[in-house]
Order: C-alpha cells, then sequence, then structure tokens
C-alpha cells in the first residue's frame, strides 16, 4: 500500500527536526538506513544513539501491534519514536499493547516516545504543515532531544546548578572531575586551589542535582554523569555567545531553542554585560544571569577545560 502524504511529511519531520536541533553544536546527527523503520537516525558525541521511528496515519488496530513490535524489539536503538494519528481508537489499541508490554518488556517500553498528531492533519495545507511542524518541533526537542542527547537534563536542574554561590566552582569541579577522575575531596582541592569545605559542599551539590554519580550512596569516588557533561557542554557554548563567537551574528536558533526550553534565556543578557565577582550588573534572581557568571569567572580564571564538540 502506498504511503499516505501526511505519513511521508510525518517521517521526513521528525528527520529534520532532528538535524535541525543538532545544529546547536551540542550533538551530531547522522541518518539511518530505512529498513526495518520508517525513519532513523544516529546522534552522535562521545557516544552513539540510535533513534528509530514508525509513524502511524492510515493502519491501526493490528498495525499498532505491529510498529511497537517492530520498535521495542530492537535492542539496539536508544530511543523508539511512535508519530500516531490522534483518534480514540488509536489511544485505545495503544494502550492495549503497551499495558501487554509492561508486564514482558519494562525496559524496552521505557524507551517508547509517543507523539500525537491531530486526525484532521492534511499534509496538502501549508498552514496545517507549519503548524504540525512547530508541534513537533517542541514536543520532539522536549520529549525526546533532551532526555537522550543531553541525559535528562531540566529546567530544575539548570536552576539549582546556577543557584551556587560560588561562582564558577561548580563548573571547575565538573571539568576537573571529566579529566582527572575524583581520588578524594582533600586532594581535589589541592589540585583546584578550593578551600577544602568549599569543595565538599560544591560537591555534594553537584552528586544531589546528578550531575555527579558515585558508586556509594555517601559519595567519595565520582564520575560525570550524561546530565552533567551536557551542562558543561552547554556552559562552553554560552563561553562562545559570550566571547562573540556562537555563529554568524553570535546566534545560534537551534541552540537558543535547546536553552529556551532549559530556562536559560541567554539573548536577555548581552554578551558584553559585566558579570564577573564584584560586578554590580549581576540580577542575582535571575538563574540566566547567574549561569552567565559561572561562565564569564571560569573563562576569566582560565579554569575550565571548555569541551569542544566531539563527534563525527
Amino acid at each position: 500500500m502506498a504511503e499516505s502524504p501526511e505519513h511521508n511529511f510525518l517521517s521526513r519531520t521528525a528527520l529534520e527536526i532532528m538535524e535541525s536541533t543538532s545544529r546547536s553544536r551540542l550533538f551530531g546527527y547522522t541518518e539511518g538506513q530505512r529498513k526495518r523503520f520508517d525513519f532513523s537516525c544516529d546522534l552522535k558525541k562521545d557516544w552513539s544513539k540510535v533513534v528509530a521511528g514508525q509513524t502511524l496515519w492510515k493502519h491501526g488496530g493490528d498495525g499498532i501491534d505491529k510498529d511497537l513490535r517492530t520498535l521495542l524489539h530492537e535492542q539496539d536503538i536508544a530511543a523508539a519514536v511512535y508519530i500516531a494519528r490522534h483518534e480514540s481508537s488509536n489511544r485505545a489499541r495503544l494502550a492495549e499493547v503497551t499495558q501487554d508490554y509492561a508486564r514482558t518488556m519494562r525496559d524496552s517500553l521505557s524507551r517508547l516516545r509517543v507523539f500525537w498528531v491531530p486526525a484532521d492533519f492534511d499534509a496538502d495545507d501549508e498552514t496545517s504543515r507549519n503548524a504540525i511542524r512547530e508541534q513537533l518541533k517542541g514536543e520532539i526537542t522536549k520529549d525526546l532531544l533532551l532526555h537522550v542527547a543531553l541525559g535528562g537534563l531540566t529546567p530544575e536542574d539548570v536552576r539549582r546548578f546556577a543557584s551556587s554561590r560560588r561562582p564558577s566552582v561548580p563548573l571547575k569541579i565538573l571539568s576537573h572531575v571529566k579529566k582527572h577522575g575524583y581520588r578524594s575531596n582533600r586532594h581535589t582541592a589541592m589540585a583546584l586551589d578550593i578551600d577544602l569545605n568549599a569543595l565538599r559542599l560544591e560537591t555534594e551539590r553537584l552528586f544531589a542535582i546528578g550531575f555527579l554519580a558515585s558508586p556509594s550512596l555517601q559519595g567519595g569516588e565520582y564520575r560525570v554523569t550524561d546530565s552533567g557533561n551536557a551542562m558543561l557542554d552547554i556552559c562552553t557554548r554560552l563561553r562562545a555567545y559570550l566571547n562573540g563567537n556562537l555563529g554568524e551574528g553570535n546566534k545560534n536558533a537551534d541552540f537558543e531553542h535547546i536553552c529556551k526550553l532549559l530556562g536559560i534565556d541567554y539573548p536577555s543578557i548581552p554578551a558584553t554585560a559585566r558579570l564577573l565577582v564584584g560586578d554590580a550588573d549581576i540580577d542575582i534572581q535571575n538563574p540566566t544571569a547567574l549561569l552567565l557568571q559561572h561562565v564569564a569567572q571560569a573563562d576569566a580564571d582560565g579554569s575550565v577545560d571548555w569541551p569542544e564538540p566531539h563527534y563525527s
């Protein structure tokens, strides 16, 4: 059976959104080959995560069973995406099928992301296409890419990180742990030239936020988590903004889109703003201003190894 224009548009748009978002330079993108899936791609950094998806438009009923079986039995994908026509019969059937998988394949089911498209979507209508494209861009970026490519980073994580009263110190710790590991509080404090008590408190904060992980519930030996690495990468791009080289005209629309989903409104603060410790321009009630102060102070201190985009 020939695929409908709506089916083709939705599959193609999902890939276009992920490719466009990769222009943030927070991860790389390679389109996959269409074999078993309607669309697939490989998101890359110092890891490789495959995203694969199916599109449901006309083939409800047993077609939903087949689609989910194809997606959830594939062990090598990091996220299984299902873009589906929003009809009560489709929602009911999807609920039945996922209930079965919840009992037998709970881990596989946790990788599933479902995005519903209004049943009256018409791919031949430009207004309808634009509306659905914007809807999917917001949902896919927020519910898929932030989890897969950015380690589940949330606006609350960003706010808690920015709220540290020791500008640049959390960034120094993340950068050091990523490069050298964490042998002990005393050794790390000496290496970073930070007061031992301050280091201990900031390390515990990073552990509580989820940017550092440890085999022990009490901490001690740490590694940087996926979300901690994502925070470092975002701060690297914010450093580029403060230095005037984020992109042409010091702008990057895709990076800005991701940042706004995380509550970071960096364009609202001029790249020329005075942000170092002791400057009077800092609004301590503004998480974005506090985050940029961390970045500016760490840049001025020369204390962070800023990670360059690392992907093929």
